[in-house]
Protein backbone atom coordinates (compact mmCIF):
# COMPACT_ATOMS: atom_id res chain seq x y z
CA UNK A 1 0.00 0.00 0.00
CA UNK A 2 1.59 3.77 -0.86
CA UNK A 3 -0.90 5.76 1.45
CA UNK A 4 -3.95 5.44 3.58
CA UNK A 5 -6.29 6.00 0.30
CA UNK A 6 -4.93 3.23 -1.33
CA UNK A 7 -5.98 0.20 0.54
CA UNK A 8 -7.57 -1.35 -1.77
CA UNK A 9 -4.18 -2.00 -3.92
CA UNK A 10 -3.30 -5.79 -4.73
CA UNK A 11 0.63 -6.40 -5.13
CA UNK A 12 -0.24 -9.06 -7.23
CA UNK A 13 -2.69 -8.33 -9.05
CA UNK A 14 -1.11 -9.77 -12.30
CA UNK A 15 -2.02 -13.43 -11.02
CA UNK A 16 -5.43 -12.16 -9.86
CA UNK A 17 -8.19 -13.48 -11.89
CA UNK A 18 -10.54 -10.89 -13.51
CA UNK A 19 -13.51 -10.28 -13.18
CA UNK A 20 -13.49 -10.69 -9.50
CA UNK A 21 -14.83 -9.48 -6.36
CA UNK A 22 -11.71 -8.77 -3.54
CA UNK A 23 -12.67 -8.61 0.09
CA UNK A 24 -10.06 -7.34 2.42
CA UNK A 25 -10.88 -9.45 6.01
CA UNK A 26 -9.06 -7.22 8.04
CA UNK A 27 -11.52 -4.15 6.98
CA UNK A 28 -14.46 -6.61 7.44
CA UNK A 29 -12.99 -7.35 10.89
CA UNK A 30 -13.01 -3.61 11.89
CA UNK A 31 -16.90 -3.39 10.24
CA UNK A 32 -17.84 -6.40 12.56
CA UNK A 33 -16.49 -4.95 15.56
CA UNK A 34 -17.88 -1.87 14.94
CA UNK A 35 -21.42 -3.37 14.36
CA UNK A 36 -21.25 -5.22 17.81
CA UNK A 37 -20.08 -2.07 19.39
CA UNK A 38 -23.02 0.12 18.88
CA UNK A 39 -25.07 -2.99 19.23
CA UNK A 40 -23.66 -2.80 22.70
CA UNK A 41 -23.05 -6.59 22.32
CA UNK A 42 -24.42 -9.59 20.28
CA UNK A 43 -27.75 -10.53 21.72
CA UNK A 44 -29.93 -8.78 19.76
CA UNK A 45 -27.97 -8.66 16.44
CA UNK A 46 -29.15 -10.77 13.71
CA UNK A 47 -26.87 -9.53 10.51
CA UNK A 48 -28.72 -10.22 7.05
CA UNK A 49 -26.19 -12.02 4.33
CA UNK A 50 -27.68 -11.67 1.40
CA UNK A 51 -25.20 -8.86 0.48
CA UNK A 52 -21.67 -10.79 0.94
CA UNK A 53 -23.30 -14.55 0.65
CA UNK A 54 -19.70 -15.94 1.47
CA UNK A 55 -18.89 -18.62 4.44
CA UNK A 56 -15.83 -16.60 5.22
CA UNK A 57 -16.99 -13.68 7.05
CA UNK A 58 -20.25 -15.86 8.58
CA UNK A 59 -17.27 -17.14 10.15
CA UNK A 60 -15.80 -13.80 10.95
CA UNK A 61 -19.25 -12.85 12.91
CA UNK A 62 -19.65 -15.64 14.98
CA UNK A 63 -15.96 -15.60 16.31
CA UNK A 64 -17.17 -12.77 17.69
CA UNK A 65 -20.32 -14.48 19.22
CA UNK A 66 -22.87 -13.60 16.55
CA UNK A 67 -24.72 -16.65 16.51
CA UNK A 68 -28.15 -15.77 14.56
CA UNK A 69 -28.54 -15.10 11.46
CA UNK A 70 -31.12 -13.74 8.69
CA UNK A 71 -30.67 -14.84 4.95
CA UNK A 72 -33.17 -14.50 1.73
CA UNK A 73 -33.19 -17.88 -0.26
CA UNK A 74 -33.06 -21.36 0.47
CA UNK A 75 -29.34 -21.81 -0.69
CA UNK A 76 -28.30 -18.51 1.66
CA UNK A 77 -29.82 -20.69 4.51
CA UNK A 78 -27.92 -23.76 3.67
CA UNK A 79 -24.95 -21.63 3.72
CA UNK A 80 -25.53 -20.64 6.76
CA UNK A 81 -26.14 -24.38 7.98
CA UNK A 82 -23.29 -25.57 6.55
CA UNK A 83 -21.26 -22.98 8.90
CA UNK A 84 -22.55 -24.33 12.00
CA UNK A 85 -24.62 -21.02 12.29
CA UNK A 86 -27.11 -21.22 15.49
CA UNK A 87 -30.04 -19.86 14.37
CA UNK A 88 -30.96 -18.79 10.96
CA UNK A 89 -34.18 -16.90 10.03
CA UNK A 90 -35.20 -16.96 6.32
CA UNK A 91 -36.90 -14.14 6.18
CA UNK A 92 -38.95 -14.57 3.04
CA UNK A 93 -41.69 -16.78 3.06
CA UNK A 94 -41.29 -20.03 1.48
CA UNK A 95 -43.95 -21.39 -1.35
CA UNK A 96 -44.00 -24.00 -3.78
CA UNK A 97 -41.16 -26.38 -3.46
CA UNK A 98 -39.22 -24.19 -1.52
CA UNK A 99 -41.29 -25.36 1.39
CA UNK A 100 -40.51 -28.91 1.13
CA UNK A 101 -36.79 -27.44 0.78
CA UNK A 102 -37.09 -26.00 3.81
CA UNK A 103 -38.41 -28.78 5.67
CA UNK A 104 -35.24 -31.12 4.17
CA UNK A 105 -32.75 -28.54 5.67
CA UNK A 106 -34.56 -29.12 9.01
CA UNK A 107 -33.73 -32.54 9.06
CA UNK A 108 -30.62 -32.40 7.44
CA UNK A 109 -29.05 -29.94 9.68
CA UNK A 110 -30.60 -30.45 13.13
CA UNK A 111 -27.92 -28.13 15.25
CA UNK A 112 -29.57 -25.70 13.46
CA UNK A 113 -32.28 -23.87 14.63
CA UNK A 114 -34.07 -22.99 11.58
CA UNK A 115 -37.49 -20.33 11.33
CA UNK A 116 -39.16 -18.55 8.65
CA UNK A 117 -41.91 -16.32 7.65
CA UNK A 118 -45.55 -16.16 6.70
CA UNK A 119 -47.95 -13.27 5.53
CA UNK A 120 -51.27 -15.21 5.51
CA UNK A 121 -53.50 -18.09 6.53
CA UNK A 122 -52.91 -20.63 3.82
CA UNK A 123 -48.98 -20.49 4.26
CA UNK A 124 -49.52 -21.02 8.12
CA UNK A 125 -52.05 -23.67 7.30
CA UNK A 126 -49.34 -25.39 4.92
CA UNK A 127 -46.83 -25.55 7.50
CA UNK A 128 -48.81 -26.35 10.04
CA UNK A 129 -50.23 -29.54 8.01
CA UNK A 130 -46.29 -30.41 6.97
CA UNK A 131 -45.00 -30.00 10.16
CA UNK A 132 -47.45 -32.48 11.59
CA UNK A 133 -47.19 -34.89 8.57
CA UNK A 134 -43.55 -35.08 9.29
CA UNK A 135 -43.94 -34.73 13.53
CA UNK A 136 -41.66 -31.74 13.98
CA UNK A 137 -42.11 -28.35 15.30
CA UNK A 138 -41.09 -25.48 13.18
CA UNK A 139 -40.41 -21.78 14.24
CA UNK A 140 -42.42 -18.86 12.48
CA UNK A 141 -42.40 -15.09 12.39
CA UNK A 142 -45.41 -13.19 11.49
CA UNK A 143 -43.92 -10.83 9.01
CA UNK A 144 -45.39 -7.32 9.02
CA UNK A 145 -46.15 -4.52 6.69
CA UNK A 146 -45.32 -1.08 8.12
CA UNK A 147 -45.09 0.86 5.22
CA UNK A 148 -42.53 -1.27 2.76
CA UNK A 149 -45.25 -2.76 0.86
CA UNK A 150 -43.46 -5.59 -0.34
CA UNK A 151 -44.34 -8.41 1.26
CA UNK A 152 -46.24 -8.63 4.96
CA UNK A 153 -49.89 -8.12 6.45
CA UNK A 154 -50.85 -4.84 7.95
CA UNK A 155 -50.73 -4.22 11.55
CA UNK A 156 -54.39 -5.13 12.41
CA UNK A 157 -57.15 -7.54 13.35
CA UNK A 158 -56.16 -9.48 10.46
CA UNK A 159 -52.67 -9.97 11.88
CA UNK A 160 -53.83 -10.69 15.45
CA UNK A 161 -55.87 -13.75 13.95
CA UNK A 162 -52.74 -14.65 12.22
CA UNK A 163 -50.28 -14.93 15.08
CA UNK A 164 -52.97 -16.14 17.01
CA UNK A 165 -53.79 -18.83 14.61
CA UNK A 166 -49.54 -19.73 14.65
CA UNK A 167 -49.56 -19.26 18.31
CA UNK A 168 -52.63 -22.15 18.69
CA UNK A 169 -50.55 -24.80 16.16
CA UNK A 170 -49.23 -27.61 18.07
CA UNK A 171 -46.48 -27.80 15.09
CA UNK A 172 -45.70 -24.46 15.11
CA UNK A 173 -43.93 -22.08 17.36
CA UNK A 174 -44.61 -18.40 17.20
CA UNK A 175 -41.25 -16.52 17.79
CA UNK A 176 -42.05 -13.10 16.68
CA UNK A 177 -42.93 -10.49 14.84
CA UNK A 178 -40.62 -9.86 11.65
CA UNK A 179 -40.59 -5.89 10.33
CA UNK A 180 -38.36 -4.90 7.51
CA UNK A 181 -38.53 -0.90 6.64
CA UNK A 182 -36.34 -0.61 3.48
CA UNK A 183 -38.38 1.86 2.39
CA UNK A 184 -37.14 4.37 4.84
CA UNK A 185 -33.95 5.72 3.79
CA UNK A 186 -33.34 9.55 4.57
CA UNK A 187 -29.92 10.51 4.53
CA UNK A 188 -30.21 12.55 7.77
CA UNK A 189 -30.63 10.41 10.51
CA UNK A 190 -33.01 12.61 12.70
CA UNK A 191 -35.44 12.73 10.29
CA UNK A 192 -34.51 9.19 9.43
CA UNK A 193 -35.81 8.07 13.09
CA UNK A 194 -38.94 10.40 13.10
CA UNK A 195 -40.06 7.79 10.03
CA UNK A 196 -38.79 5.19 11.52
CA UNK A 197 -40.26 5.95 15.19
CA UNK A 198 -43.85 6.58 13.44
CA UNK A 199 -43.75 3.82 11.03
CA UNK A 200 -43.08 1.15 14.36
CA UNK A 201 -46.14 2.85 16.62
CA UNK A 202 -48.47 0.44 14.73
CA UNK A 203 -46.21 -2.83 15.21
CA UNK A 204 -45.51 -1.86 19.11
CA UNK A 205 -49.44 -1.53 19.05
CA UNK A 206 -49.89 -4.61 17.53
CA UNK A 207 -47.42 -6.53 19.81
CA UNK A 208 -49.59 -4.67 23.14
CA UNK A 209 -53.02 -5.88 21.45
CA UNK A 210 -51.42 -9.28 21.11
CA UNK A 211 -50.04 -9.43 25.12
CA UNK A 212 -53.15 -7.88 25.79
CA UNK A 213 -55.18 -10.66 24.48
CA UNK A 214 -53.07 -13.58 26.40
CA UNK A 215 -50.28 -13.71 23.65
CA UNK A 216 -46.85 -13.27 24.52
CA UNK A 217 -44.71 -11.78 21.40
CA UNK A 218 -41.54 -12.62 22.64
CA UNK A 219 -39.42 -10.70 19.90
CA UNK A 220 -39.33 -8.79 17.19
CA UNK A 221 -36.62 -8.77 14.13
CA UNK A 222 -36.31 -5.15 12.75
CA UNK A 223 -34.77 -2.83 10.36
CA UNK A 224 -31.90 -2.81 7.97
CA UNK A 225 -28.86 -0.63 7.71
CA UNK A 226 -30.43 2.34 7.39
CA UNK A 227 -32.27 1.74 10.58
CA UNK A 228 -30.19 -0.51 12.66
CA UNK A 229 -29.02 2.38 14.58
CA UNK A 230 -32.49 3.61 15.72
CA UNK A 231 -33.86 -0.07 16.24
CA UNK A 232 -30.67 -1.19 18.25
CA UNK A 233 -32.10 1.00 21.13
CA UNK A 234 -35.30 -1.17 21.46
CA UNK A 235 -35.56 -4.11 24.48
CA UNK A 236 -36.27 -7.26 23.03
CA UNK A 237 -35.63 -6.27 19.47
CA UNK A 238 -33.59 -7.74 16.86
CA UNK A 239 -31.75 -5.76 14.14
CA UNK A 240 -30.79 -7.21 11.13
CA UNK A 241 -28.32 -5.06 9.45
CA UNK A 242 -26.74 -6.68 6.33
CA UNK A 243 -24.51 -4.06 4.14
CA UNK A 244 -22.09 -2.65 7.56
CA UNK A 245 -19.94 -6.32 6.66
CA UNK A 246 -18.27 -5.01 3.13
CA UNK A 247 -20.22 -1.43 3.24
CA UNK A 248 -20.22 0.86 -0.09
CA UNK A 249 -19.68 4.08 -1.43
CA UNK A 250 -23.40 4.74 -2.03
CA UNK A 251 -24.10 3.97 1.33
CA UNK A 252 -21.23 5.83 2.89
CA UNK A 253 -22.28 9.00 1.03
CA UNK A 254 -26.52 8.31 1.70
CA UNK A 255 -25.90 7.72 5.28
CA UNK A 256 -23.15 9.59 6.69
CA UNK A 257 -24.11 8.95 10.24
CA UNK A 258 -22.65 5.05 9.80
CA UNK A 259 -18.96 5.04 9.94
CA UNK A 260 -18.44 1.55 8.40
CA UNK A 261 -15.10 0.85 6.01
CA UNK A 262 -15.80 0.11 2.78
CA UNK A 263 -14.40 -3.55 2.74
CA UNK A 264 -14.79 -4.71 -1.05
CA UNK A 265 -13.99 -3.76 -4.69
CA UNK A 266 -14.45 -4.71 -8.10
CA UNK A 267 -11.32 -5.68 -10.05
CA UNK A 268 -11.58 -5.53 -14.05
CA UNK A 269 -9.35 -5.30 -17.05
CA UNK A 270 -9.12 -3.85 -20.21
CA UNK A 271 -9.40 -6.58 -22.92
CA UNK A 272 -9.61 -3.90 -25.94
CA UNK A 273 -9.11 -0.71 -27.21
CA UNK A 274 -11.38 -0.91 -30.55
CA UNK A 275 -10.88 2.95 -31.02
CA UNK A 276 -8.79 6.24 -28.48
CA UNK A 277 -11.10 6.86 -26.25
CA UNK A 278 -13.02 3.93 -26.05
CA UNK A 279 -12.35 0.67 -24.13
CA UNK A 280 -13.68 -2.38 -23.67
CA UNK A 281 -13.24 -3.97 -19.82
CA UNK A 282 -13.94 -8.02 -18.31
CA UNK A 283 -16.99 -6.29 -16.01
CA UNK A 284 -20.29 -6.37 -18.12
CA UNK A 285 -23.87 -6.41 -16.73
CA UNK A 286 -24.11 -9.95 -17.22
CA UNK A 287 -20.80 -10.39 -14.11
CA UNK A 288 -22.18 -7.66 -11.64
CA UNK A 289 -25.77 -5.77 -11.09
CA UNK A 290 -25.41 -2.41 -12.09
CA UNK A 291 -29.14 -0.93 -10.03
CA UNK A 292 -26.54 1.21 -7.55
Amino acid sequence: MNSIDEWYKVKNSEDVISPSLLVYPDRVKKNIELMVSMAGGTADLRPHIKTHKIAEIVELQMGYGIDKFKCATIAEMELLAKCGAPDILLAMQPVGINVVRFFNLLEQYPNSLFSTLVDNQASIKEMADLAEAKQVTVSIWLDINNGMNRTGVRPGNEAIEMYKSIDASPFLNARGLHVYDGHIHESDFEQRKIRCESDFEPVLKLKSDLESSGIKVERIVAGGTPTFPIHLTRKNVETSPGTPLLWDQGYAEMFPDLNFLSAAVLLTRVVSQPETGLVCFDLGHKSVASEM
